[in-house]
């Protein structure tokens, strides 16, 4: 079941024409209207379902630059500056606490790869210390394991992400965003060989610039315009619990799950690297490009046939834009979490920190996350249909690095200097036969 977000008023009245058209309401497109609207422009955003309705509302919450892949860290470490004083910035609290994130472990591996990447990062100025075994008991006294080490960022934070998003929304429409949700984007038209409008289940929407940042729908989007977004869908499984003793007040990261304090003093408890992979057309046809991950990464997932194949946003599917949408039939999608996994979270849960044994679980949920093959995102123009942008493939990572991105989003959108060197988030990659190399840290 969905988990609770604080809800969106949308505008009635669809306009006919706006600079620039963002279609999807999770923290890449809403970000990004935000930034734009702040730049001046007319935006109108459209959402098939509601704001922060899918993954937007279903990760974990953390705001970190620890372990970001390299070609990312510029980028997350101008999201948590942001971070720090959003709520102040839009005038709601969206939950932020720039309250410190912890790693420990119990393999030599793990400190290796981590000492190797903070030697590395200190080109950036980034902040990170490595734990000894002694200083990661003390850093995480209430946790029981045999840690053998651990890193600490102290400068990182976590946020509610059924707060922050809607928070972001609101302050997006008090400066001129119109927002229209229950409003599919069928697809676009054209004229002269570039975008001249949205063509939306409610009418169509006049415009020379669209930011296409549809999640996990965005592929099936672009598809319908010849337009190849090689992308894999990973279902992740989470639950949050009822208030609970403070053991931490940032995050803590093991390898098995994952913690973060909530603001209503309960805790978001995610499994670290595993999920569901369930065979579908699109990943078929895409395959090739994601093998090198696949094969490193496989051990932890669990792989299967399944209703992907047919139905969501993984299916293959042909429609017009005078016609009924598959936006329009799943308007949002709402994956089952993967029982066993809550079991085995559980579980663990009590067996690494003992004071949660007991802890009530408030809600459980399933989530959809959109990989590229390099797990870095895409934020970039597309050559092949010109007025047409992207913004997505966060690879789980959307959410921490969702006030930067939007922000560079709205940057090149806007054809504007941006923020930090768009290279490494450039479309083409994916597709003109670039060796993406393996992803970084994650």
């Amino acid at each position: 079941m969905s988990p609770p977000v604080n809800r969106v008023h949308s505008d009635e009245a669809l306009p006919a024409a706006a600079d620039i058209v963002v279609i999807g309401g999770g923290i890449a497109g809403v970000t990004a209207a935000y930034h734009l609207a702040k730049k001046g422009h007319s935006v109108a955003l459209v959402e098939k379902g509601y704001v922060a309705g899918e993954q937007s509302s279903r990760n974990w919450g953390w705001c970190r630059q620890q372990n970001r892949d390299l070609r990312e860290l510029p980028l997350a470490m101008r999201a948590v500056e942001m971070w720090n004083g959003l709520s102040e910035e839009v005038g709601a609290d969206v939950g932020f606490r720039r309250s410190g994130l912890t790693y420990l472990t119990t393999r030599q591996s793990d400190l290796d790869a981590w000492e190797g990447w903070g030697e590395k990062a200190r080109q950036y100025q980034m902040q990170t210390r490595m734990l000894s075994a002694e200083e990661a008991r003390a850093m995480a006294p209430h946790a029981k394991g045999e840690w053998i080490g651990g890193v600490h960022s102290p400068t990182d934070g976590r946020a509610e992400p059924a707060m922050a998003v809607p928070a972001i929304a609101e302050a997006a429409r008090r400066l001129g965003v119109t927002i229209h949700q229950d409003c599919a984007a069928r697809g676009l038209e054209t004229a002269a060989g570039r975008v001249s409008g949205v063509v939306t289940e409610k009418g169509t929407i006049k415009t020379s610039t669209v930011l296409l940042s549809g999640g996990v729908w965005t592929a099936m989007f672009a598809r319908h315009h010849g337009i190849r977004m090689p992308l894999a869908g990973i279902k992740s499984t989470s639950f949050f619990t009822g208030p609970a003793p403070e053991i931490t007040t940032g995050g803590i990261s093991t390898p098995d799950l994952t913690i973060r304090r909530r603001v209503d003093g309960g805790f978001t408890v995610g499994i670290s690297g595993r999920g569901l992979l369930e065979l579908s057309p699109h990943g078929m046809l895409n395959a090739q490009p994601f093998w090198r991950t696949f094969k490193k990464r496989h051990k932890l997932l669990t792989i299967r046939a399944g209703k992907s194949f047919f139905f969501g946003p993984e299916a293959l599917m042909r429609w017009s834009n005078d016609t009924i949408s598959p936006f329009e039939k799943m308007r949002t999608y709402d994956p089952p979490p993967q029982e066993e996994l809550i079991t085995f979270a559980k579980k663990r849960l009590g067996e690494v920190f003992p004071q949660l044994a007991t802890v009530e679980i408030k809600h459980k949920y399933g989530g959809l996350i959109d990989f590229t093959p390099d797990w870095v995102p895409v934020i970039s123009a597309v050559d092949k249909l010109p007025g047409l942008h992207v913004s997505a493939g966060f690879s789980g990572h959307g959410f921490g690095i969702g006030p930067a991105a939007g922000r560079l989003a709205a940057d090149i959108v806007a054809g504007d200097a941006p923020i930090v060197d768009p290279t490494p988030y450039r479309y083409s990659r994916l597709v003109d036969g670039t060796d993406l190399g393996e992803p970084g840290l994650m």
